[in-house]
């Protein structure tokens, strides 16, 4: 969620608070913020338990980082680096999976893949771009072969056809308006 998301929500939680001290029942204050009933329950009994400061908010969701920041500058460096310097000499592409091997190597912190995503673009790599073209690129032939192979190779789109909005069956005959395409065709069985 965005920082301006989490703002939001606290927002609305501060304004059901103050709903809840005028003595507004959760049902209308739902109605009210337009959030779920459920939620204003739930919110009416932290107020009522522990007041105004149960609502507030604990910051960000989540685990907390595992790398320190000084951690995560040298990471920043290393990423920079490239994968060739680290080992990985066949591309100049840092997956995710490099980064989370490389994380364990170099600060011995074990990271998931995903977790290695994440930490990648809060760093602002992406992964499995290459940070600039390789020297050996043949442009020429890059061209070549996107005109002349990639036309033959890539898959047609779906032909249009008639098409109904259950992915099982056809609509029912009984359903359709009066007025419907089709109506009073018999339809095939499946």
């Amino acid at each position: 969620m965005t920082a301006e998301g989490r703002l939001r929500r606290e927002s609305v939680r501060m304004q059901a608070a103050e709903l809840f001290e005028q003595g507004i029942k959760p049902s209308e204050v739902a109605r009210r913020l337009r959030v779920s009933r459920k939620s204003a329950y739930y919110w009416h009994e932290l107020w009522r338990d522990d007041g105004v400061r149960a609502l507030a908010s604990r910051g960000p969701g989540g685990s907390r980082c595992r790398l320190s920041p000084r951690c995560l500058e040298k990471l920043a460096t290393y990423l920079e680096q490239g994968p060739a310097v680290h080992g990985w000499v066949e591309d100049q592409v840092w997956t995710a999976a490099r980064v989370a091997t490389l994380i364990g190597r170099k600060f011995h912190v074990s990271y998931s893949v995903s977790g290695a995503t994440r930490l990648m673009r809060r760093l602002g790599f992406s992964p499995q771009v290459p940070a600039r073209r390789v020297a050996e690129r043949n442009e020429e032939a890059v061209t070549v072969w996107k005109e002349a192979t990639w036309t033959e190779v890539k898959e047609r789109g779906r032909p249009a056809e008639v098409t109904s909005a259950s992915r099982t069956r056809q609509a029912s005959p009984a359903v359709r308006p009066k007025d419907a395409p089709g109506v009073g065709v018999a339809a095939p069985r499946s």
